[in-house]
């Protein structure tokens, strides 16, 4: 019989489902994570719901980190941000197949396990769109002085954001949504920033900008619009470079 540990889809319920597996000292063939929400029953599986805690998810971290290195847990946790049904069970299928090896810290080279792979795969993905949201993200100034940004991105990739715009806006109060997964990250002028969970945004607030905002909105749209050139524009070829995905939360495209 196989147990099925059923969890949330973030990074502290994915980790717990994976402490109570390994607590039960189970292997890749009687073992399995799933999200809840995404769930598809199997014959012969006995699915158990998994308390999450903090507690839980600190005590993996650790082990990941003290038994498989940083590089690894890295790509672990990136994986655990994919917007992925399978990714709890191949997280969990790569730490136990880094049990067997010899040298637990050289799992991630070995590619040829499929469960490896997946999280290989997977961490590269978020790891792409974080770092092209670097680039992409735009923050706007409202009228209370906060700098507002919105993403909808496809991963769960704020986490990996935070503390890029933190090193770079260290005085700043800002603060970026993410649409597509109802989180948000609060940064505090001078403070570490926060993550918010299930939270709804007030609308009104946060289109309510400032007059400082709206002149530099016009002259950046101004400025692009006078230094294109109609007839070399390529609609296609500003695809490749700029996904349609990314327009439709940057000021360059909201007239």
């Amino acid at each position: 019989m196989k147990t099925i540990y059923i969890c949330t889809d973030t990074v502290t319920g994915i980790f717990s489902g994976i402490y109570d597996a390994w607590k039960a000292e189970g292997e890749e063939d009687t073992c399995g994570i799933a999200l809840r929400g995404a769930l598809e029953q199997q014959l012969f599986c006995d699915y158990v719901e998994t308390v999450e805690t903090e507690h839980k998810a600190v005590v993996v971290e650790a082990m990941i980190k003290k038994n498989l290195g940083r590089p690894a847990y890295w790509d672990i946790y990136h994986a655990a941000l994919a917007a992925d049904g399978g990714k709890g069970d191949a997280i969990l299928g790569t730490m136990l197949a880094a049990r067997r090896l010899r040298d637990s810290r050289r799992i991630m080279e070995h590619l040829s396990h499929p469960a490896v792979e997946k999280v290989f795969e997977l961490s590269r993905t978020v790891g792409g769109e974080a770092h092209a949201f670097k680039g992409f993200l735009r923050f706007r100034e409202l009228v209370n002085g906060v700098l507002f940004a919105e993403i909808t991105p496809k991963n769960q990739v704020l986490t990996c954001l935070a503390p890029h715009f933190a090193d770079r806006l260290p005085q700043e109060n800002w603060m970026i949504y993410d649409n597509a997964h109802k989180t948000f990250v609060v940064h505090e002028a001078g403070k570490k920033w926060v993550l918010g969970l299930n939270e709804q945004l007030d609308i009104d607030a946060v289109r309510n900008i400032s007059d400082r905002e709206r002149e530099y909105a016009r002259l950046w749209k101004g400025f692009f619009h006078t230094i294109s050139i109609e007839s070399r524009e390529s609609r296609s070829r500003q695809l490749q470079h700029l996904p349609l995905r990314f327009q439709k939360n940057m000021v360059e495209f909201n007239h």
